[in-house]
């Protein structure tokens, strides 16, 4: 594939319009929101136009090193390490960072608008802002956190987490803190969440995706009875018509043509689509080789690894693209955002579905596993198969799960090369208990299918932070590299010119071993 030769901004210095601080005033007026219309139009930007995909997906087990004949930028080797990623791209912490915040600012400045608002309830423009602001902290605390453990969550760092428009908030308090704010506002927008109000509802926080949000956030948080309840809600009394039909995409031979039919507004399984600029959607274009979701990975790990289903018993796994080094599932391919066509500039963008039915099913499943709920876990495992597997694949049970997992090797902590690899890693749960037996089967199928489903959207390293999984990152011509179970550098490290090191009075920077 050729690569496109225009000269795109998102790549280069000239790059989102960025903040010096996490909390930027915004340049809006907020004497002027003085309308019901005008909170609406002001809450739209209330998202992020960025996404901390490439840094979770490159630090995770999904990619490899394919050499140093390929090339890599130079945040790509940082995050590949695990280190420091000092650069200032979209896709790097420091954009992913100011621009997460400046929408958590837009949302503050609705909510503080909203009382002097007469012309309409407001109930419901309060209810997305309280979304917003709740997700877009919360996706910040997946990059720069440490996963939820309830008996760290004390000494953990959280985040700032802002309450008033235009008042900053310096100190990052615990992760403790930051969940129970996180979680305050979830519960005071659900009772009011509504589609009414809503445009484009799959661009924002609908009634769905709403739900879907506070299922996904309760599982980290360990509240499994909650996860279980808000992931029906989303699903509704007919799951199965939510979920994506992902056989209808084997009539298609080009990856554009998957990609678009997988974002599109009118597909069911779609309950929130988030537009980003993000060079993840090139990742596969031959300059970036270097590390990539590669055949080894594919045959050994994700799509075509060993599974209790059978190894291309997914649909997924029969709608690859790309080549030996890179092996992809084109649902995040890029589209290109012109700033000006005839001179060939512009951004790459994505449209990422940040919440789906098949994620959230998956979500009940785990808190069911969890729950020792066995049985309710497997029918939802075989729902999930319903809708991606092959025709003629045969149904989970229990006892099939059971037989095939614990056929299967565990894979060491040390990879000396590509035949310890599989899909067994040993769970070390960050601050909850996992059986022996049928649970950790269970859990360790259900985080599979996760593994599959996520692609590219960085929930995997959320899944490895979450179980303390220990992987590896090998590197060509020098030492494997390890990632430990409740390993420091999944908190990814905050900006520097956020820190003490950029700062005198700036936050505190993670901790390293």
């Amino acid at each position: 594939m050729k690569k496109l030769n225009i000269l795109l901004l998102a790549l280069g210095a000239v790059a989102l319009s960025s903040c010096d601080t996490y909390l930027d005033k915004l340049p809006d007026d907020r004497a002027e929101v003085n309308t019901y219309e005008k909170a609406n139009l002001l809450l739209a930007t209330a998202y992020a136009d960025v996404s901390p995909n490439y840094l979770m997906e490159i630090s995770s087990d999904n990619i490899t090193d394919n050499g140093k004949a390929y090339g890599a930028t130079q945040s790509e080797d940082m995050a590949y390490r695990w280190q420091e990623v000092t650069t200032t791209e979209n896709d790097d912490p420091r954009s992913v960072w100011n621009e997460t915040y400046k929408a958590a600012a837009t949302a503050n400045q609705v909510l503080d608008a909203l009382p002097k608002i007469t012309d309409k309830d407001t109930k419901d423009l309060q209810a997305e802002a309280l979304l917003c602001r709740a997700y877009n902290i919360f996706r910040l605390s997946n990059t720069f956190c440490m996963a939820y453990d309830p008996t760290k969550a004390k000494e953990y760092l959280g985040l700032p987490y802002p309450k008033q428009a235009g008042v900053s908030v310096d100190t990052r308090g615990t992760l403790e803190e930051l969940y129970a704010n996180i979680d305050a506002d979830i519960e005071a927008a659900l009772p009011n969440v509504s589609d009414s109000h809503l445009t484009a509802p799959k661009y924002h926080f609908n009634r769905r995706a709403a739900y879907a949000f506070a299922a996904r956030f309760n599982l980290y948080y360990h509240k499994y009875d909650k996860a279980i309840k808000y992931a029906t809600e989303a699903l509704g009394s007919a799951p199965a018509a939510m979920l994506r039909n992902v056989a209808a995409y084997r009539s298609f031979s080009n990856p554009s043509d998957i990609k678009a039919q997988y974002i599109r507004s009118d597909e069911n399984a779609n309950l929130m689509l988030r537009p980003a600029v993000s060079s993840l959607g090139i990742w596969f274009i031959p300059d970036m080789y270097r590390f990539g979701h590669n055949f080894t990975i594919l045959n050994y790990e994700t799509f075509r690894a060993d599974q209790p289903w059978g190894r291309r018993a997914l649909q997924e796994a029969n709608l690859l693209f790309g080549s030996t080094e890179f092996a992809r599932y084109p649902k995040l391919d890029y589209q290109i955002e012109w700033k000006d066509k005839a001179a060939g500039t512009g951004w790459y963008r994505i449209v990422d579905a940040v919440f789906t039915a098949d994620e959230t099913l998956l979500v009940r499943a785990e808190a069911q596993a969890l729950k020792g709920e066995f049985d309710q876990a497997v029918a939802d495992i075989n729902l999930y198969l319903g809708a991606h597997a092959v025709p003629g694949t045969a149904p989970q049970t229990k006892e099939s799960i059971n037989a095939f997992m614990d056929k299967q090797k565990s894979v060491p902590a040390l990879l000396k090369n590509d035949n310890d690899r599989g899909i067994k890693k040993p769970l070390h749960p960050q601050g909850f208990t996992v059986a022996e037996g049928t649970m950790t089967n269970l859990i360790h199928a259900i985080l599979q299918l996760r593994r599959i489903e996520t692609y590219m959207q960085g929930l995997r390293f959320q899944d490895i932070k979450r179980y303390g999984l220990e992987i590896c990152h090998m590197v060509d011509g020098e030492p494997t590299l390890q990632f430990k179970a409740g390993d420091q550098r999944g908190a990814i490290q905050l900006p520097q010119d956020v820190t003490t090191k950029g700062l005198e009075n700036g936050l505190e920077p993670n901790p390293r071993n």
